[in-house]
């Protein structure tokens, strides 16, 4: 692949794999109430809080993924959320069979973008980031002998 292509793709791939969480996380915002029953009805303890953290890691966490800022643990902590919420929110083991392979499908998705995650994670948001600008300015700033 040439080499003038990782950035603007790794920015798309970022923007992509982030826009299902601000979505999800607009979502749960404006129907909060239906997602705290939603919650409670797999028998999940303080269904309002975990709405409310569930909004801020997917909204936050999403714009911040989207601008590349503090991507690898902002993705870490959004691929670990996107395993744990697979298993109690897709268990298609578990369900009758004229569900399972919607449910199993909805699983895939989650573990592959999970999978998405643990990348940006283990390389970084890639050069069209604020991540990539901050240590550029560090950089500079130590050559210079100025802080960044």
């Amino acid at each position: 692949m040439p080499a003038n292509l990782q950035p603007p793709l790794a920015l798309v791939g970022r923007v992509l794999l982030a826009l299902m969480f601000v979505l999800a996380g607009l979502s749960k915002l404006t129907g909060f109430g239906g997602t705290v029953g939603y919650i409670a009805s797999q028998g999940l303890p303080v269904p309002s809080l975990l709405t409310a953290a569930s909004i801020v890691l997917e909204l936050g966490g999403g714009i911040a993924l989207m601008l590349g800022w503090q991507a690898r643990g902002v993705a870490l902590a959004m691929g670990l959320f996107t395993l744990v919420v697979s298993f109690i929110f897709h268990p298609f083991w578990a369900v009758p069979a004229e569900q399972h392979m919607v449910v199993q499908l909805l699983f895939m998705k989650n573990i592959s973008v999970a999978g998405g995650m643990f990348l940006v994670a283990a390389l970084g948001a890639g050069p069209l980031s604020l991540d990539a600008r901050r240590a550029a300015a560090t950089a500079i700033g130590r050559l210079t002998g100025r802080t960044a």
